[in-house]
């Protein structure tokens, strides 16, 4: 590690620990030319996943997109905040798990789905409305029975 005050390409570790609730790890570092002190920060790299959207477009995946998703689906219900930053860190890491770099919107929509339909059912029904374009009331009512038949 190239040291920030000689430019030493040599340091040694003197203090290692996890930083980030355990997604880094921040470490002490002595320069053994100068021997000033500097911290450095170890991270896991994760590659950039690419959402394709119906249109053939691709973007980056954001999972602030999918929080505020959830977010307009479950607005006035009970469901709280950090429930559903949970859900989407799930649904973030089990993508990130995926060997595939692009997903396509739709898998990404039945995930939430999954999830929504085991938190709060009016929220599933909110969500599943806007993901499936109900065109009418009767695809509104049979995603309502289905929902119905599961009990």
């Amino acid at each position: 590690m190239k040291c920030p005050y000689c430019a030493h390409l040599e340091s040694k570790v003197v203090d290692s620990r996890p930083s980030d609730e355990g997604a880094s790890i921040r470490r002490r570092r002595e320069c053994l030319a100068c021997h000033k002190r500097f911290t450095t920060y170890e991270t896991m790299e994760s590659l950039p996943l690419v959402v394709i959207k119906k249109d053939g477009s691709r973007q980056t995946f954001d999972k602030s997109k999918l929080l505020n998703g959830m977010l307009r689906a479950c607005e006035k219900r009970p469901v709280p905040f950090s429930q559903l930053e949970d859900i989407a860190g799930e649904i973030e890491q089990a993508l990130q798990n995926d060997m595939d770099r692009e997903i396509p919107s739709a898998r990404i929509g039945e995930l939430v789905m999954d999830r929504l339909k085991g938190v709060d059912e009016v929220a599933y029904v909110r969500f599943a409305s806007v993901y499936r374009q109900f065109k009418d009331i009767s695809t509104f009512m049979s995603e309502l029975n289905k929902l119905l038949a599961e009990k």
